[in-house]
C-alpha cells in the first residue's frame, strides 16, 4: 500500500508519491552516527536566520521564535530526552521537523541553503573544535614526555638502530625526540584548522542562491574569519559542497600522531620486558592473563600501537571514497562522516592515554646504565680518538673495526684490551685510548645543538619547558 504523501520524509515530499521500503530507508539514513553534528547544526541554523531576518526574509518575532525554539531542542538532546528518527534520514531533518512543528515560522528556515552546504557547514564547525582539543591533548603529552624525561635527567640508556645497541644517549634525549615529532603534529593541526576554518554556508545545492543572502554575516557569526577578523568563504559553489579536502588533510594528519604514537607505544612495550627491563608500567596501565597468574601485559601500549591500523584504513578510506567522485555532491559523501568521527575519536584517547600512561611509569635506571656501559657503543669515539689524532675516517674506522674483532676473539670486552693489543692495530693507540670508555665523560662531549650531551639535554629540557608553558 503506496504511503501518503503527509507522512513522507521532508526530504521527499512533494516529488515523490510513496516512501522508500523500510530496508532501503535504513540503508540511507545517516542519522545513527551524525547526531552527534546536532550542536555545529544548531549553530548554523541559528546564524542562518539571523541572517533571514536581516535580509528581510523572517521578522524579527519569527526569528526569535526559531532561535529560542533551537536552543529549546538543543537542551533536549543535550539532555537525553530528544527522540531521533531514523525515518527523517538525518541530523539536519531531524532538528528542523522538530522546530516547524512547534514554531512555525521554522517551515522558513530553510530558505536559501542546502542539506549539501548544511552538512559542509556543521563537518567544518565540529571540524574546527575537534582540531583545537587534539592540539590541546598534544600539547599535554609533549608536557608530559618532557615531565618524563626531566624525572629521569641522569639516566643513561643504549640509543639502538636495527634494534642494536648503537650509542649511549641520555633517557631525556630518547624523549625529547617524540616531544620534536609531536611538535610537527601540532603545527600539522594548526595548518589544518586554517583551511577547515571556511565558511561554506551560502553555496546552496550547487549554485549558490538567487536571494541576497549575506554571506558574509554568516561567516563572521560562526568565527570564520582571519586574524584581522575578515569573513572566510569559499569561493566557487560547486567546490565548497564537494570539498572533503578538509577531511582528508585532517585524517591525514591524524595518521602521523597515530604513528608517532605507535612509535612511542613499541619503545615503550620493549622496555617493558623483561629481556629489556628498562620501565615498569603502572598497574592501572596494564592487564593481566586469564591463564597465566604472573602475567602483566602493556595493553594500554598496545593498543596504542594497534589502532593506528584503523586511522590509516580511515584514511585510505576517504581517499578512495573521493578518487572517482564527480562533480558535485553525490550521496557517497555520507560516508565520510564515521571515517573522520572515528579518526579524530582514536587519537585523541590515544594521546590521552598515552600522556597518563607515562606520569604513571617508572625506570629503572640501573638496568638501563648497565646496558648503555657495553664499551662497545664507543666504538665511534674511538674513532673519533684516531681522527683527531691525525688518522683519516675511513682508516680509523677500519683499525676500530679490527679492534672489535680482535676482542671478540679474545673474549675480551672493547675496554678490556691491553695497550699492546690496541698498539698491534694501530700505534697511535695508547693509554688515552682506554679513558675513552668512560660513558658520563663520552656524554659530555657531545653539546652539539640536538645531541644527547649533558649540557645540551639540560638545555632542550629547559627550553621545552618554557615553551610548552606559554
Amino acid at each position: 500500500m503506496k504511503r501518503k504523501s503527509k507522512n513522507l520524509p521532508v526530504s521527499r515530499s512533494g516529488r515523490f508519491s510513496a516512501g522508500p521500503e523500510p530496508e532501503a530507508a535504513k540503508f540511507t539514513e545517516s542519522v545513527s552516527f551524525d547526531w552527534r553534528l546536532w550542536r555545529y547544526d544548531i549553530l548554523g541554523s541559528m546564524a542562518h536566520a539571523t541572517m533571514l531576518q536581516k535580509i528581510g526574509l523572517l521578522t524579527k518575532t519569527e526569528r526569535n521564535g526559531i532561535v529560542n525554539g533551537l536552543e529549546r531542542i538543543g537542551q533536549e538532546i543535550a539532555a537525553g530526552r530528544f527522540r531521533w528518527k531514523t525515518e527523517l534520514e538525518d541530523v539536519h531533518m531531524n532538528i528542523e521537523a522538530a522546530l516547524t512543528r512547534r514554531v512555525p515560522a521554522g517551515a522558513k528556515l530553510h530558505t536559501g541553503r542546502s542539506r549539501n552546504d548544511q552538512i559542509a557547514l556543521d563537518v567544518r564547525l565540529w571540524l574546527r573544535d575537534q582540531i583545537a582539543a587534539l592540539a590541546r591533548e598534544l600539547r599535554d603529552l609533549q608536557k608530559a614526555l618532557v615531565d618524563f624525561g626531566s624525572r629521569n635527567a641522569g639516566v643513561v640508556l643504549p640509543g639502538y638502530t636495527h634494534l642494536q645497541r648503537a650509542q649511549p644517549v641520555y633517557f631525556a634525549h630518547h624523549m625529547l625526540a617524540y616531544v620534536e615529532m609531536f611538535e610537527r603534529d601540532h603545527q600539522r593541526a594548526s595548518e589544518c584548522f586554517r583551511r577547515v576554518n571556511v565558511c561554506p554556508l551560502g553555496s546552496g545545492a550547487i549554485a549558490g542562491s538567487t536571494l541576497p543572502l549575506d554571506r558574509e554575516l554568516v561567516a563572521k557569526l560562526l568565527g570564520f574569519v582571519d586574524a584581522r577578523n575578515r569573513p572566510r568563504l569559499t569561493q566557487n559553489s560547486m567546490d565548497a559542497v564537494s570539498d572533503r579536502d578538509f577531511a582528508i588533510e585532517f585524517c591525514a594528519s591524524a595518521a602521523l600522531i597515530a604513528l608517532h604514537l605507535s612509535r612511542l607505544a613499541e619503545d615503550l612495550i620493549l622496555w617493558a620486558t623483561a629481556e629489556f627491563n628498562f620501565i615498569k608500567i603502572s598497574d592501572a596501565y596494564t592487564t593481566g592473563s586469564s591463564l597465566m597468574p604472573q602475567k602483566k601485559n602493556p595493553d594500554i601500549a598496545e593498543l596504542s600501537r594497534g589502532k593506528a591500523g584503523r586511522v590509516f584504513g580511515n584514511l585510505m578510506a576517504l581517499l578512495t571514497l573521493l578518487k572517482g567522485l564527480p562533480m558535485t555532491y553525490n550521496r557517497d559523501l555520507q560516508e565520510d562522516k564515521e571515517r573522520l568521527f572515528d579518526t579524530a575519536d582514536t587519537v585523541r584517547s590515544t594521546a590521552r592515554l598515552m600522556a597518563a600512561m607515562l606520569r604513571h611509569t617508572t625506570v629503572h635506571a640501573g638496568n638501563c646504565l648497565q646496558a648503555a656501559s657495553d664499551p662497545g657503543l664507543l666504538a665511534t669515539d674511538l674513532v673519533d680518538h684516531l681522527v683527531r689524532k691525525g688518522r683519516s675516517f675511513r682508516e680509523a674506522h677500519h683499525g676500530v673495526g679490527q679492534l672489535v674483532a680482535l676482542a671478540e676473539r679474545s673474549g675480551k670486552r672493547l675496554n678490556e684490551l691491553s695497550v699492546a693489543e690496541l698498539q698491534s692495530v694501530d700505534p697511535k693507540l695508547d693509554t688515552d685510548a682506554l679513558r675513552i670508555f668512560d660513558v658520563p665523560r663520552a656524554l659530555t662531549r657531545r653539546n652539539l645543538t640536538g645531541a644527547p650531551g649533558a649540557r645540551e639535554v639540560k638545555r632542550q629540557l629547559g627550553r621545552w619547558k618554557a615553551m610548552l608553558s606559554e
